[in-house]
């Protein structure tokens, strides 16, 4: 009975695995793909993570019986754009004008963003649904960089600080934990064809879990529990906007071609539990981070300790970069509220006073809170900008290692530990500190 079980779990497993779901998906969205004819040899060499071809394919040769453990893995980094290069590059990588994002006559576009490592391109497709595109294209975004240096400024200088320092622990840890399992289990993306890359931001990185759909559902879902009992709010409002930001982060993935429908299961079941490990201690840790006398050194340990771990688990790739950075703005932004804590400012509201009554929205409030965010947000990148032209060639001096090539240096893991730390760390600390001390200086606190 238990193997009998198990046998139809890794079936399910295998069919929620395969490529062709996703593909399937990308044409009833409308996204069409302007893959060149293949022969039928061609054909029987796709493969993702030990998944063939669709399904139908795999009865119709009798291949039905091999699955993801007969067949090897591949290397993301020697994957990365293998599938489209097999193909003439003039049929699909050359662009009319050579520019990402631009259409030309016959409606054909390109991925708005090069891949991060490669710089790869990615091929053409063709768009028939503009809202859909548009709107899994904003629901992407919103596991990506320029998304959070925009939301936890907002709630931490408009919404709720208390809230922003704790989801701030969860969002590092949940992306540790996410990109390191990545990297132990090293699944490649879906293979192209039949999927159509609609995105190839990400596409070098390992696949399993997606951690688009761990933070997608990690941050809405806590932001609910952290609020529920705190601000006074409809509950079934709260609970239906962290449910639509959830599915609509996991279902852009598979739209964008970056992952299976199991890798988006997978990665929501995984923040489920994720969180609801550590959401009970958030209390106990944002204590310890305000007021223990040890706790910038331990923050500094633990953050940059698993930083190094991720870094010692595979070989070069985007996502040792993003755990980094992840853990550096969680500890520039412990350390900086921590001053807080012992300066006396942003005072949490004492309990008597929760939960908390949404203000009246007027247009006095609105024009303070978009002031303190587009002013804030614009010294924030200006600090990104100025710390990253200062910490590859300082990292790469300190190393000594060879600063002419930006892209080759990083791939050293000291330069690039330095780097993200150095850079999201003190932009962490300039958006928990000194850009609400610059909101008192210009009288909008």
């Amino acid at each position: 009975m238990a193997s009998e079980a198990l046998h139809k779990f890794v079936c399910l497993c295998r069919y929620l695995q395969d490529p062709c779901h996703v593909a399937r998906f990308q044409q009833f969205c409308g996204v069409r793909g302007t893959f060149p004819k293949k022969t039928a040899e061609s054909d029987a060499k796709l493969a993702v993570n030990g998944v063939g071809q669709c399904q139908e394919d795999r009865a119709a040769s009798g291949d039905s019986a091999h699955g993801l453990a007969g067949q090897r893995l591949r290397k993301s980094l020697n994957a990365a754009g293998n599938d489209e290069q097999d193909e003439s590059p003039a049929d699909f990588l050359n662009g009319p004008s050579g520019r990402e994002a631009e259409r030309d006559s016959k409606g054909r576009v390109k991925p708005l963003r090069r891949n991060s490592l490669t710089g790869e391109v990615g091929q053409e497709f063709i768009i028939e649904n503009k809202f859909l595109f548009y709107l899994f294209t904003i629901g992407t975004e919103l596991g990506n960089e320029m998304f959070f240096i925009v939301f936890f400024p907002f709630l931490m200088w408009n919404v709720d600080p208390y809230v922003s320092r704790q989801l701030i622990v969860v969002w590092a840890w949940v992306l540790f934990l996410g990109q390191s399992t990545k990297d132990l289990i090293r699944w490649t993306r879906p293979a192209s064809p039949p999927v159509i890359k609609v995105e190839v931001f990400y596409n070098t990185e390992y696949s399993m879990p997606s951690t688009h759909a761990m933070t997608g559902t990690a941050m809405p879902f806590c932001l609910f529990m952290l609020t529920c009992g705190r601000w006074e709010y409809p509950f079934m409002i709260g609970l239906s906007a962290a449910l639509f930001w959830s599915l609509l982060v996991c279902i852009s993935r598979v739209y964008m071609g970056m992952h299976s429908v199991l890798e988006v299961i997978i990665g929501f079941l995984y923040s489920v539990l994720i969180l609801a490990v550590l959401h009970p201690m958030l209390a106990d840790i944002d204590m310890f981070y305000l007021s223990h006398s040890y706790a910038p050194l331990v923050v500094l340990l633990v953050h940059v300790g698993f930083s190094l771990v991720a870094f010692s688990l595979d070989s070069w790739s985007t996502s040792r970069g993003d755990t980094a950075q992840a853990l550096a703005t969680a500890a520039g932004a412990a350390l900086a509220c921590r001053l807080n804590h012992q300066l006396g400012l942003q005072p949490d509201p004492p309990e008597e006073a929760l939960p908390l009554t949404l203000p009246l929205i007027d247009g006095a409030l609105l024009t303070r809170s978009i002031m303190r965010l587009l002013v804030g947000v614009a010294v924030l990148l200006a600090v990104r900008a100025t710390m990253k032209v200062v910490a590859i060639p300082l990292a790469c001096k300190i190393f000594g290692v060879p600063s002419d090539d930006v892209r080759k240096a990083r791939q050293h893991a000291q330069v690039e530990l330095a780097y993200r730390f150095i850079v999201y760390g003190t932009v962490a600390y300039c958006c928990a500190f000194l850009v609400p001390l610059l909101f008192s200086f210009l009288g909008l606190s």
